[in-house]
């Protein structure tokens, strides 16, 4: 891909990015915001209302797709749900249990997607990350999905239907992981590399080579620049594949001449040694042509440090690098590569603590928006989780930030900002790089006449006249982010920024607005 076209694309996008767009088709009228540039008269600590929201939904892993004003959201353990607005959900499907209509033939026999991984720890079947798409070709909606028994012992499946809500019939399954030297005859291997194939590489002491190859779950679907669709894959293991997908069958296209890949798994994208890295999720951006790439951290758990990292490339194939420029392989200090967008975090508005948000994907609208989505919990002694839906912006070097709430139908200013728009106390969250259970509150700083002073850190900001950005440099380190008004889970007025910084973190500014 050509430096200049990239660059004019980068200029369009700027030039553009400034203009309205039209919100939500369902969106709530309390909740969308005039964007203008006029920001409104700062509230006291006093006038700050507390407060949160629920989606009446749990879905692990979630992905959207959109058809026709409906936004319809697959995840973990066989759940489906639906909405207009992208913040109240309603199932249509729930549960790994034969009584779940989203299938019609999964759970009954044979039980062919179960046939290699057989049942889990606790007697049943695990079916996660779901991940729907509309085939034109094949003319069918078709969900790939992941097996799994174990840690590595898993397979990715995939099934077509008629209908987006189903149900859907499990058609095969295509990759297969955790196998050893007494067991390989139940996979596919040899059906793709041959009987005679030599498979010594993927196994370590008769048993799967785990830190070398990949986990065979969370699987995601992309259309790239040319219009070819690929699955990208994986969790800890051997990192993050990627495998090109035939439209015309569904099945991957093993590259088994290629030697810059493996030719059953694919593409390495990043990661490696059985690092945390999972729920790969690929979004192709076409006015600045690069391939972002959104990966898990941590552990899923509550405590356990589960994040949101970002990685982006000019090509689907890689090589993905992070705001550094540095790649990802096996490196034991793997939490200093990739942007950080989020973490665990709280608000002064927010009655409750976010923490361990991850198992992402992103859609862009039919209006051109961005939005994220991702399951979060919370600080509340129990591990339930319900899904947020944020939008998300590319800053001035074209990396995403997401919004620090959950959308309303927020749209960007169409008048931009100017460096006196920006004055006051704004409540700044440093989500930093660390995996771990660490809650990063809110500091109070003071932006005033281009200055940040009373916090931790202090240290200057400009604003580019007449746009939505904003550069922030604190104690040296510069983060490029993106000014927005909107609506916090709370019903407060919010005046906020999303930067990314230089050092792989990303810094989330919040300022409460009086209510008129």
């Amino acid at each position: 891909m050509k430096t200049e076209s990239r660059c004019l694309r980068m200029i369009k996008k700027k030039m553009v990015r400034v203009l309205t767009v039209a919100g939500l088709l369902a969106c709530l009228a309390s909740g969308c915001t005039s964007g203008g540039s006029s920001v409104g008269k700062e509230a006291v600590a006093d006038e700050i209302k507390k407060g949160g929201f629920t989606v009446a939904a749990s879905c692990h892993d979630p992905q959207i797709i959109r058809e026709g004003d409906t936004y319809y959201m697959f995840g973990s353990h066989m759940v489906g749900a639906k909405c207009q607005d992208l913040r109240k959900w309603n199932y249509f499907a729930n549960g790994v249990d034969a009584a779940n209509t989203l299938f019609d033939n999964l759970l009954t026999e044979p039980y062919a997607a179960f046939d290699f991984v057989g049942k889990n720890t606790d007697n049943g079947y695990s079916v996660w990350a779901s991940n729907v798409i509309y085939n034109e070709t094949m003319k069918k909606y078709v969900m790939y999905f992941c097996t799994t028994s174990s840690y590595v012992k898993s397979t990715l499946c995939f099934a077509t239907a008629d209908n987006i809500e189903g149900p859907y019939t499990y058609v095969d399954t295509i990759l297969y992981s955790g196998y050893g030297k007494s067991n390989i005859s139940e996979t596919n291997l040899y059906d793709v590399l041959g009987k005679n194939a030599d498979i010594s590489r993927y196994l370590e002491y008769g048993g799967y080579n785990n830190k070398e190859w990949p986990n065979c779950i969370d699987p995601a679907i992309f259309t790239d620049a040319d219009g070819r669709m690929w699955m990208n894959y994986g969790s800890w293991s051997g990192g993050i594949f990627l495998l090109e997908i035939d439209p015309t069958t569904g099945y991957p296209i093993y590259p088994v001449d290629d030697k810059d890949a493996d030719p059953y798994y694919g593409y390495r994208l990043i990661g490696g040694g059985h690092h945390s890295a999972e729920g790969p999720y690929i979004q192709y951006d076409a006015e600045n042509g690069y391939y972002y790439l959104f990966v898990s951290y941590g552990d899923l758990q509550s405590d356990g440090g589960y994040q949101i990292r970002q990685f982006r490339s000019e090509k689907p194939t890689g090589p993905y690098v992070d705001v550094a420029g540095n790649t990802l392989e096996d490196q034991d200090d793997h939490f200093n590569y990739g942007l950080k967008m989020m973490g665990n975090y709280t608000f002064p508005s927010l009655n409750y603590t976010y923490m361990a948000p991850g198992g992402q994907s992103t859609f862009q609208d039919d209006d051109g928006k961005y939005y994220i989505t991702y399951h979060q919990r919370f600080d509340d002694g129990t591990e339930y989780h319900e899904p947020r839906v944020h939008q998300m912006y590319t800053n001035e070097d074209g990396w995403f930030v997401a919004a620090p709430f959950a959308t309303m139908g927020e749209t960007l200013s169409e008048k931009g900002y100017k460096k006196s728009d920006v004055s006051g106390t704004f409540y700044v969250v440093n989500h930093g790089t660390d995996i771990s259970s660490k809650i990063r509150e809110a500091e109070a700083y003071t932006f005033a006449d281009g200055k940040v002073t009373g916090g931790e850190k202090s240290g200057t900001y400009e604003v580019k006249e007449g746009t939505d950005y904003i550069t922030i440099t604190l104690d040296g380190v510069v983060y490029k982010g993106v000014l927005m008004e909107m609506t916090d889970e709370a019903e407060n007025p919010v005046f906020c920024f999303s930067a990314a910084g230089d050092n792989e973190e990303t810094l989330w500014g919040v300022q409460y607005i009086k209510k008129e």
